[in-house]
């Protein structure tokens, strides 16, 4: 299951670079396949749900689902996609603001930050994560 989701990181990057800034159009496999809806629960204090019996960083927000893997974000209508990949500055800020302890697949190099704190994005994406169309002034770096 790694080497397809990193086989979909690689097709992901050589689209978004070739889209530069826009969303990739094309469907990706990114190695995730559910046979039903899974059961969503909402982490406290946000409109998040996120899936605790998925095998992976699987959010659902604003009647979209969304998973972060292999260092980014992909989004889809269905539960089941199809992905697309979305760009960092389009990442919704309400999944940004989602606590480590809630990514069912965390990084390794997540593994001793504060599982209460969202990521440290900055680390993730660099000092370029929070400029476009979308930047934040109230989620966690």
């Amino acid at each position: 299951m790694r080497t397809r989701i990193a086989v979909a990181a690689l097709v992901v990057v050589a689209v978004v670079s070739a889209l530069g800034a826009g969303w990739a159009t094309a469907g990706v496999n990114i190695g995730l396949t559910l046979v039903a809806p899974p059961q969503l629960v909402v982490v406290p204090g946000t409109p998040v749900a996120y899936a605790p019996a998925v095998p992976a960083n699987y959010f659902f927000y604003n009647s979209q689902y969304y998973v972060f893997a292999n260092g980014g974000w992909f989004v889809a209508t269905g539960f089941n996609g199809p992905w697309v990949a979305v760009p960092p500055a389009w990442v919704p800020a309400p999944l940004l603001a989602v606590p480590v302890r809630y990514y069912r697949a965390a990084p390794v190099q997540w593994h001793h930050w504060h599982r209460a704190q969202p990521p440290r994005w900055v680390n993730v994406w660099g000092p370029e994560w929070n400029r476009g169309p979308h930047a934040r002034e109230h989620v966690h770096d």
